[in-house]
């Protein structure tokens, strides 16, 4: 499943891209979907910052989709690469339940538009049916499916929650500047 996602955001494109990767915490009043985010890592080397974020969704895991879901679905691991020569983030996200079997990688860019910022993401989402354990191999085909859409359904739309939270914090701190 690919993941697409783009919104303009009316700041800089260097503040946009610092706000991202250092004012995470901040952002949280913002994001009505994340209950929290726990920092476990940042390395800087070369310019680049590495980040390792456990992020904690809330909402509702569909009726459909409890048997074969827990809350674990609502939290992941997120590792992150920023690289400010050419305003990108490479990422990846490692679901807390079927880990071996999830696989979702994408890459943000920060590009300039019109004295703001436009923030492309793209990445894939991938389940592999053979990597869930335990099951028989319909079922396990079965509960691909449901991942897949259930996550699906739930990267795009945060991606612009989290651009619009982005907006949002920065629209308020600056207007407290003035």
């Amino acid at each position: 499943m690919q993941i697409n996602a783009e919104i303009l955001i009316p700041f800089p494109q260097s503040l946009v891209f610092a706000t991202y990767r250092d004012q995470l915490l901040d952002l949280i009043p913002y994001l009505p979907n994340v209950k929290g985010i726990e920092p476990q890592a940042r390395t800087e080397a070369e310019g680049r910052v590495q980040l390792v974020n456990v992020w904690h969704g809330g909402g509702e895991i569909p009726p459909p989709a409890r048997a074969l879901l827990s809350e674990s679905m609502l939290s992941w691991t997120e590792r992150t690469t920023w690289n400010p020569i050419d305003f990108t983030t490479d990422w990846q996200i490692e679901t807390h339940a079927f880990t071996d079997a999830v696989s979702c990688i994408g890459k943000n860019y920060f590009l300039e538009s019109n004295g703001g910022t436009k923030l492309v993401s793209k990445g894939k989402l991938a389940i592999d049916p053979s990597k869930i354990h335990g099951v028989p191999h319909f079922l396990a085909q079965m509960i691909a499916g449901v991942v897949e859409e259930f996550l699906g359904g739930k990267i795009e739309p945060n991606l612009l929650q989290l651009a619009a939270g982005v907006s949002a914090y920065l629209e308020q701190t600056s207007h407290a500047l003035t």
